[in-house]
């Protein structure tokens, strides 16, 4: 027997990716995972303004990791292929697309629910995932690429006072579905991440559009009574993305600690040490702040 086992390749080691709201939340988590699990090469994506450059360099400095970074808006079209067009530049191809731009600007019964926000729901869920990913298909085509795009459990069962949300995301699931049919003869496979209620922030009263009383809602209707973390997630971006999943696609991956199919609040009885986020590996600044003055320097 050998001293010691050989290291195993990470789970999208030497790939190519773009990670498109990559400068906060989800978004940071899945560029540390990709690093983390070996990446050749990363383009994070994010608007101007994003601390894009302090995830960069902590990536590069925890993991080695080349990493470029694209600061525009990727729901025009124009800004989308440029973005495409960096990673070309920089890195020779892409193997791998992370649709996770996002935004959760209100949240408010329908009647009253204002629709410059419904427009800023369009334009930062729909317009982003359609833009980039007919951007990247090209690309996408030349390495048998896949495309990681973010769902939600709002957009499987609807979501009351979240329902233009989740109807925004119900049109990510119907797209990547799409995708996955047309695009397969090309070898490129297409999948929806939909977590339930991560502790970003979107379920903070301080932090995003939600009152007291919806954050103890959308925490405690959880089997375990607690928010995901965004290690959790990007866990299950990285695992979709590699070539472990050389046969998923089309699919709906819920992680959403059962939401969509608990009835009540069964968070309410879940112990403490199951409510407790798990440590994780990744070592984050921004899993809820954009502003790089809100964050302390890790």
């Amino acid at each position: 027997m050998p001293d010691s086992q050989p290291t195993r390749p990470g789970l999208v080691q030497d790939k190519i990716a773009i990670v498109t709201g990559a400068a906060e939340g989800i978004g940071e988590a899945i560029a540390h995972k990709f690093a983390y699990e070996g990446a050749g090469g990363l383009v994070l994506a994010g608007l101007p303004g994003d601390p894009l450059d302090q995830v960069a360099a902590d990536v590069r400095d925890q993991y080695g990791t080349r990493v470029e970074t694209f600061a525009g808006d990727v729901g025009e079209p124009e800004h989308a292929e440029a973005c495409v067009q960096k990673a070309v530049d920089a890195f020779g191809r892409l193997d791998v697309l992370v649709n996770n731009a996002g935004s959760l600007p209100a949240l408010a019964e329908l009647p009253e629910y204002p629709v410059e926000a419904f427009d800023k729901l369009l334009h930062n869920n729909v317009k982003t995932t359609f833009f980039m990913t007919r951007a990247a298909v090209p690309e996408l085509q030349k390495t048998k690429g896949n495309v990681v795009t973010a769902g939600s459990e709002a957009g499987w069962n609807g979501s009351p006072r979240f329902t233009p949300y989740g109807g925004t995301k119900a049109w990510n699931h119907a797209f990547m579905k799409g995708v996955a049919g047309e695009q397969g003869a090309h070898g490129v496979r297409a999948n929806c991440v939909c977590p339930g209620p991560v502790d970003t922030s979107f379920t903070h009263k301080e932090d995003g559009p939600m009152d007291k009383d919806a954050e103890q809602t959308v925490t405690q209707s959880t089997a375990f009574g607690r928010r995901a973390t965004t290690e959790e997630i990007a866990n299950v971006y990285a695992f979709l993305a590699s070539d472990q999943a050389s046969y998923v696609t089309g699919a709906l991956w819920l992680v959403d600690g059962a939401t969509t199919i608990v009835h009540g609040m069964p968070g309410k009885k879940a112990p403490k040490d199951v409510q407790q986020e798990p440590a994780g590996v990744l070592t984050l600044r921004f899993q809820r702040h954009s502003d790089p003055a809100a964050v302390p320097a890790s």
